[in-house]
C-alpha cells in the first residue's frame, strides 16, 4: 500500500497500522470492512481526503490531531491544534484522586491550573457527580477545547472556565489542585519527537529550566489549598526529588506516583501544618 510506504518513509512506527487508520478516517471504513476483501474503490472525494491525511501525518502532524480526538481515562477527547494531546501517563494523577477519594459522591471543589483540553478536570468530575471544577489557563484556544468537552461529557454545567496566568486571578479555598504545567527543559525539546513541534510550545516548556513553573505556583497552592486538601502535579522524569525539596521548604510535604512505565509522574502533596500527614504519608 502505497500510504504504508510513505509512512514508512517518514518513520511512523506501526505504519501498517496507522494506514489502515487513515484509510478508516478517509472512508469510515471499519478494519473489518478494510479487511473483508471487497476490493471496493476510494471515491474521487475520499482518495483526495486519503492524501490529504498522509501527507499531514508525513510531515509528522499528531495522529490526533487527524483524529479530532484521543481517548483518556476511556472517555474521547476532543483535540487539535492550540491544545496539548491528551497521553496515557497523565492518568496517573486520575489515579490518584480517585484512591484518594473513594467515595465518589464526595462533594470534591476541584482547581486545575493549565487546563488544556480538560482532560484532567472534566474526568474527574465526571468521576465525581458532585464535585465542581475550575479551570484556568492563558491559552484561549485551549479553554475553547475544554469548553467543548465539557459540554461533550455532560459536565458543562459543573465546571466554571477563566483565562489566565495559574491562580493569580483566583480566590477561595479548593480541597484538590491540580495541574500539568510545562516542564521540559527547552534545550531537550529538539530532541523529542517530531510530533511536539505541532502543539503548543509554551504548554510543553516554560523556558530553560523545566521546574519554572512549579516554583511560580507555589503561592497560589499556600492561598488556594484548603484544609486537609490535596495538590496533584504531573512532572517530568527526574524532577521528583529537586521539587519536593522545594515544596518541604514552603510548607507542602508529600511524595511520588510512578505512571505504568515506572516513571515518577505525580506528585502527591499537602500542608506540612495538616494534622493528618503523618497517618497519610
Amino acid at each position: 500500500m502505497e500510504a504504508r510506504r510513505r509512512l514508512q518513509a517518514a518513520g511512523i512506527e506501526a505504519p501498517g497500522r496507522e494506514a489502515a487508520l487513515l484509510v478508516g478516517l478517509a472512508t469510515g471504513w471499519s478494519r473489518t470492512e478494510q479487511l473483508a476483501g471487497d476490493r471496493r474503490e476510494l471515491t474521487a472525494a475520499q482518495s483526495a481526503r486519503l492524501e490529504d491525511l498522509v501527507e499531514r501525518r508525513v510531515r509528522r502532524e499528531p495522529f490526533a490531531y487527524l483524529a479530532g480526538s484521543r481517548e483518556f481515562f476511556g472517555r474521547p477527547f476532543l483535540v487539535g491544534p492550540g491544545v496539548l494531546v491528551p497521553r496515557p501517563e497523565t492518568e496517573t494523577l486520575v489515579e490518584v484522586a480517585l484512591r484518594r477519594w473513594p467515595e465518589r459522591r464526595a462533594a470534591l471543589r476541584i482547581l486545575d491550573l493549565g487546563v488544556g483540553s480538560g482532560c484532567i478536570l472534566l474526568t474527574l468530575l465526571a468521576e465525581y457527580p458532585e464535585a465542581r471544577g475550575l479551570g484556568v489557563d492563558t491559552s484561549r484556544a485551549a479553554l475553547d477545547w475544554t469548553r467543548r468537552n465539557a459540554q461533550a461529557l455532560d459536565v458543562a454545567d459543573r465546571v466554571r472556565l477563566v483565562q489566565g496566568s495559574w491562580g493569580e486571578a483566583i480566590s477561595g479555598q479548593f480541597d484538590l489542585i491540580l495541574s500539568n504545567p510545562p516542564y521540559i527543559d527547552a534545550d531537550d525539546l529538539p530532541g523529542l519527537d517530531p510530533e511536539l513541534r505541532f502543539e503548543p510550545q509554551d504548554a510543553l516548556s516554560p523556558g530553560v529550566d523545566g521546574l519554572q513553573s512549579y516554583r511560580a505556583m507555589t503561592p497560589d497552592f499556600l492561598r488556594l489549598l484548603g484544609p486537609g486538601g490535596t495538590v496533584l502535579l504531573e512532572i517530568g522524569q527526574g524532577q521528583a526529588p529537586p521539587l519536593l525539596a522545594w515544596f518541604a521548604e514552603h510548607g507542602l510535604v508529600g511524595r511520588s506516583h510512578a505512571d505504568l512505565a515506572g516513571i515518577a509522574r505525580c506528585l502527591e502533596l499537602r500542608r506540612a501544618s495538616d494534622a493528618d500527614v503523618p497517618q497519610l504519608f
